[in-house]
This record gives structure tokens, C-alpha cells and sequence, in this order.
């Protein structure tokens, strides 16, 4: 969707634009990658970073990401825990306004706390002005109560589009809410894939395993 790996012509359009083929005008990425960067693992402050993205032309935005994400300026990067410096990626990267942000995984890092103050900023960024986030999560704790829709993913193709509401009304989620409704499609698909490595028309069981050993060595 961000346009970082190939996909065939036409088949992802983000903001009625084909990623790959054209500029991205208005959208953001934010990955996994970015804290294996030796570049912002060098000792150098966290102030000078922000600054190097614009930092100074948004100082009002900066400030109010640096207490949402609870990040000392002075920090040095070099001497930094990971989930301090996804922090900083965060804060980086969402400097600048966007109409369209694309989050893959990267709040794993993050504490219970600012996680929490981060997807509030979000939500609050999308009740104030025109624009979409798109969050890929394993986390679900609170992406039920923050997500306003859901989109189920399996090998590939789109199994499910609809409001968040709708959705956990729909499948009967109870008192678990998303949790309970995404465990219920992991097992659906894993049942539909099958073992790794093999279609699900030649998986075979563990006693037929058993059994044909058995046979051969008779």
C-alpha cells in the first residue's frame, strides 16, 4: 500500500492513486524497519532528529508529540532502549500532517500507557480534520473501542470489510469483544490453509504419519 514492494498495475489504489507507479502526496508510512537503522542508533540527540524533519516549522505539533510520547529531547540515540526509540520514530514521522497514515506493527514496543496516548492522538487527528489511518495490529487490547472499521485479510484477499460495531455485533463477540472475534478467524483460517508447506489436500495426520512408517518398516 505504501508503494514499497511491487504489485501488479492497478490492483492497490490508495487515495484513487496506484502506489508504486506515482507519488505519494499526503500519505505516511511507518514500519518495523526504521529502528534497525544504524543511522539512528549514532549518538546523536533526539532534538537535532526532530529538527532535521521539519521539527521547527511545526513546533506546536513537535511539542505536543513529544509530551504525548512522553520523549526527553536530550535523549541520545546511541543510549536509547527500542521502545524509546520507536517513540522517536513516532514522533518523526508524524511531524509533518497527513491525509493518509500507513502504521505496520509499530506500537510492539511501546508500553501500555503510551500506546494508549497515541492511538487517543490518532483518533483525535481524525475527528479534527480529513484523513484515514490504516493500523495493521496483532495488539488488540484496545483496537476494538478505537478502530471505527475492520478489514479481514486471508492469504491475500479481503474475507470481511465493515463498521467495527457492526462487526462484533455480527459475530456475537461477548464480553471478550475483538479478541474473541479474531481468535474465531485465526482458527477459521488456519483450519482453511492447513499445515505450513502444504495444501490442504495432502496434509496428512499424524497417526496416518504413524501408520505408513510403520508399514514400511514391516
Amino acid at each position: 500500500m505504501s508503494g514499497k514492494r511491487l504489485a501488479p498495475t492497478g490492483t492497490i489504489l490508495i487515495g484513487g492513486v496506484d502506489p508504486f507507479k506515482h507519488g505519494l502526496e499526503g500519505v505516511t508510512y511507518l514500519g518495523m524497519e526504521w529502528v534497525l537503522n544504524p543511522i539512528v542508533r549514532n549518538d546523536i540527540h533526539v532534538h537535532e532528529l526532530l529538527a532535521s524533519v521539519g521539527g521547527n516549522h511545526y513546533p506546536q505539533r513537535r511539542d505536543q508529540l513529544v509530551r504525548i510520547l512522553d520523549i526527553d529531547v536530550d535523549w541520545r540515540m546511541h543510549a536509547v532502549s527500542d521502545g524509546e526509540r520507536r517513540r522517536v520514530q513516532l514522533a518523526m514521522g508524524l511531524l509533518r500532517p497527513w491525509s493518509i497514515l500507513l502504521l505496520d506493527e509499530v506500537t510492539v514496543d511501546l508500553d501500555v500507557l503510551a500506546r494508549a496516548r497515541f492511538l487517543r492522538f490518532l483518533k483525535e487527528e481524525t475527528e479534527s480534520r480529513p484523513c484515514t489511518v490504516v493500523y495493521a495490529t496483532h495488539i488488540l487490547e484496545s483496537a476494538g473501542a478505537w478502530a471505527t472499521h475492520l478489514v479481514r485479510v486471508t492469504l491475500g484477499s479481503v474475507k470481511y470489510y465493515g463498521e467495527t460495531e457492526v462487526v462484533l455485533r455480527e459475530q456475537g463477540s461477548g464480553s471478550a469483544g475483538l479478541l474473541e472475534v479474531v481468535l474465531r478467524w485465526l482458527e477459521e483460517d488456519l483450519e482453511e490453509r492447513g499445515p505450513r508447506g502444504k495444501k490442504k489436500s495432502e496434509a496428512v495426520s499424524y497417526s496416518d504419519m504413524m501408520k505408513v512408517e510403520y508399514d514400511i518398516e514391516v
